[in-house]
């Protein structure tokens, strides 16, 4: 009885314990647009609240968010998430397509990383055509001084979009996506003179693209670009100095000439088509390798061989010897050297043979009238290693 309450009480705790962290906020239903940008701000505040241990010292806890596709570990490839620090405000953006069309249920979870608590909420994301269709005249305009999560607030990008529409004179203008440089291929700056990463900002309209933006693309300003210089603009450039547009990098796309039907991919369900079962073939011919046995080692031994006798030979047989030598050398030269060598040989019989005590000439130090080993200049006895053997070094 008594193992049975506690398991109980073990089991109520558990499920508190998980009720606090597992603590959720409403669910949340969002529209997304096909062909035009979708921006969700994830503020920290609406999840602050959700958090039962609230420190008395902390009043804005650090808070991180993840979000992921439903019983999936990621993003869905149309979406893209974006949080700088944990003191900032995370943002859900992404542009969708037209197989993205339907419903798709977001899981986002928010920590809080001084208590460790979390905080969930699920949003429905429902995907619907765009009314207008694809904007058939798009420009992608690359701003070298904002990070993307500075242009996502609504105040900025509309900004921009504002800003478009001085160049661009016409209504039908949306923002089709917004990526960071880094997405792109770009370099992480260096932190210093407060520099940037870069966003690249896709703008749509179903009017062709006016002369101020076409002449971005001339080929003088082509030659400019390559020359590391920028282009020559007729027109006034609303962008400076807030938006720093670098014109090299305009790209215009011109949709009207491209055939859709034939770019679409068509996916197979994966599974093979029936047909009859693979069969191996059951007696395989024999087949000799003797040849290619010989031709591994045989032709590596025969040239080893070769070698062996082409070094013997430059070796043994193209040296001169003694004869041809003697033959060479002319006569005053060999009687010269046979008297040196025939001398060396007498001395060497002479000492070889000699009984006599070494003569006092070749001892270290001597007296030529006593044969003491001593110095004859001085008379009175001390270390004779001391004394100099020339007087002039005295």
């Amino acid at each position: 009885m008594a193992g049975q309450s506690l398991t109980g009480s073990c089991f109520l705790a558990v499920v508190l314990f998980s009720g606090i962290l597992d603590a959720s906020l409403p669910l949340l239903q969002l529209r997304a647009v096909v062909g035009e940008i979708f921006i969700h701000e994830l503020e920290r505040e609406g999840f602050q609240e959700y958090f039962t241990d609230q420190p008395e010292l902390s009043f804005d806890p650090p808070i991180t968010f993840h979000a992921n596709l439903l019983d999936h570990p990621d993003l869905p490839q149309w979406l893209r998430y974006i949080q700088r620090t944990p003191f900032q405000t995370g943002y859900l953006y992404g542009s969708a397509t037209d197989k993205e069309v339907g419903t798709q249920e977001i899981e986002v979870t928010a920590y809080n990383r001084y208590t460790y608590e979390t905080v969930r909420q699920t949003m429905v994301i429902s995907i619907v055509p765009s009314p207008d269709g694809e904007m058939p005249y798009q420009a992608d305009f690359f701003v070298k001084n904002w990070n993307v999560e500075e242009v996502l607030p609504t105040d900025v990008h509309e900004l921009f979009q504002q800003a478009v529409d001085s160049m661009w004179d016409q209504e039908g203008l949306v923002v089709v996506n917004i990526s960071s440089a880094l997405d792109r291929g770009g370099r992480v700056p260096l932190p210093i003179e407060n520099r940037k990463e870069g966003i690249y900002i896709k703008v749509g309209s179903k009017d062709p693209f006016t002369e101020c933006l076409t002449e971005a693309k001339s080929p003088e300003n082509r030659h400019r670009c390559k020359l590391e210089q920028q282009p020559v603009l007729t027109c006034y450039d609303s962008f400076s100095p807030r938006f720093r547009v670098d014109w090299c990098n305009l790209t215009l796309i011109d949709l009207t000439g491209v055939n859709t039907t034939e770019m679409v991919t068509i996916y197979g369900d994966g599974v093979l088509e029936p047909g009859p079962e693979f069969s191996p073939p059951e007696d395989a011919p024999d087949r000799l390798f003797l040849s290619d046995f010989l031709l591994t080692f045989l032709l590596t031994l025969l040239l080893g061989l070769l070698l062996c006798l082409l070094l013997a030979y430059i070796m043994c047989c193209r040296r001169e010897g003694v004869r041809r030598r003697d033959l060479k050398t002319s006569d005053i030269q060999m009687v010269h050297h046979h008297t040196i060598h025939d001398n060396t040989e007498e001395l060497r019989e002479m000492a070889g043979t000699r009984d006599v005590p070494r003569p006092l000439s070749t001892l270290p130090m001597f007296n030529v009238r006593t044969g003491e080993r001593i110095n004859p200049m001085q008379t009175s006895r001390y270390d004779s290693a001391q004394v100099p053997l020339i007087l002039a070094q005295q």
